[in-house]
């Protein structure tokens, strides 16, 4: 596939992805094939990617087409420019994520959010940890920050937490 139409696949794949999941379909196995999986690994991603947003879609009502569409493009950004499109060996476990209830300067999950939008970035949440879940959307629309601007915050951090705490902070509330 050509990369100029990759936003065009990535559409087809998320409109079956939601479909399946409103059809009832919760089997992960069974939702892509073979040159569908083939084509989310060439921008970064995992099927657990697609099917975490159709279930939150369907279940909340969001994300929505336009924040996945973001949300993929700031990681494939990252697999292709920075990770030179090397998908990432390691995987974050939901227990090494800080807990739900830890605060940076006093705001509480910001330091988890932190660390699941930097694991996200390099391919590496497990199955279990999804970024821009309820939890994180909750976060996000507290600072009013959108879920892309804040991956793209986290990537031009360096893993420097104070900058991203200093632009959560800037944040209209």
């Amino acid at each position: 596939m050509s990369p100029y139409h990759w936003t065009e696949k990535l559409r087809e794949i998320y409109d079956k992805s939601v479909t399946l999941y409103q059809e009832g379909n919760r089997v992960l196995g069974s939702y892509f094939t073979d040159q569908e999986t083939s084509f989310l690994s060439s921008i970064g991603l995992r099927p657990i990617n697609l099917y975490d947003y159709a279930e939150d879609v369907n279940n909340y009502g969001e994300p929505d087409w336009n924040t996945v569409l973001l949300l993929v493009a700031a990681r494939r950004d990252y697999f292709l420019y920075h990770q030179h499109g090397e998908t990432s060996t390691s995987v974050t476990e939901a227990e090494s994520l800080p807990p739900k209830t830890e605060k940076l300067e006093g705001i509480p999950w910001l330091p988890r959010i932190i660390k699941k939008a930097q694991c996200f970035l390099e391919g590496g949440l497990c199955h279990e940890i999804m970024y821009c879940c309820g939890g994180d959307r909750r976060f996000l629309k507290e600072h009013d920050i959108h879920s892309a601007d804040f991956l793209r915050i986290v990537w031009a951090s360096g893993g420097d937490e104070a900058k991203v705490l200093a632009y959560v902070k800037r944040s209209p509330k």
